[in-house]
């Protein structure tokens, strides 16, 4: 299966950058590719560090994107005005997955604190109509002990899903995203083959999940579990 197979991506991601132009030739048809999504998380990151954070965050937000403050906001609504803290979180995607139609994906790393903290975080990103990823869901949590750190950056990709949710008893065809509301919510492309939801309880905890078609059922790849603030 595709989506099981590890993308062994390497932490540059830029090591054929300097390959001769002559010996470069455009892709014979578009692909999904888990390195682009590294490179937005490290653009996102350099862009914090250069213009602040909140900025960045705003910058790269989609206009329905969501976060949790603890409990869940509308981004553009709580980034607004806000002012960028004097050092920025530096952050780093360990994991990327990315669905087959090369439209959505999910990004998942540690996070380091200018005052000691850390802990990890997850990204939803959605390309736009013009081609750009913004991200649409973002949230984390602070760890005691930060994640292991693996030597390679791993990506996957899922297997197309053409036929939308037919082994669930719904319609046959593409999936639309599906509205956020009432604490839930989601989305899935039109070949539905990577699947994000999440639920909010009280005292802003929340649990994320993360799916990837492999070509005979959904594989959980993310599960994000947060309990309520103190």
């Amino acid at each position: 299966m595709r989506a099981g197979r590890l993308l062994l991506l390497s932490l540059a991601l830029g090591l054929g950058a300097s390959a001769p132009l002559a010996a470069r030739k455009p892709p014979m048809r578009s692909f999904a590719d888990p390195s682009s999504i590294f490179a937005v998380e490290i653009a996102f990151n350099r862009l914090a560090r250069e213009k602040g954070q909140w900025t960045a965050f705003r910058e790269m937000a989609a206009d329905d994107a969501v976060m949790f403050v603890p409990q869940k906001i509308l981004a553009k609504d709580w980034l607004k005005g806000r002012a960028d803290p004097p050092a920025p979180v530096q952050w780093q995607a360990h994991k990327v997955y990315i669905s087959c139609d090369r439209r959505t994906a999910a990004a998942t790393g540690t996070w380091q604190g200018a005052d000691g903290a850390q802990g990890y975080f997850t990204t939803i990103w959605r390309m736009d109509a013009k081609g750009r990823w913004k991200w649409v869901l973002d949230h984390g949590d602070r760890l005691d002990t930060p994640r292991a750190e693996s030597e390679f950056l791993e990506g996957h990709v899922a297997e197309c899903r053409k036929g939308g949710r037919g082994p669930e008893g719904r319609s046959e065809g593409p999936m639309p995203p599906q509205p956020v509301k009432d604490g839930k919510g989601g989305e899935a492309p039109p070949d539905d083959s990577l699947r994000w939801s999440y639920e909010t309880g009280e005292g802003g905890s929340r649990e994320l999940r993360v799916s990837l078609w492999t070509g005979n059922a959904y594989e959980v790849v993310i599960e994000d579990r947060v309990g309520a603030a103190p």
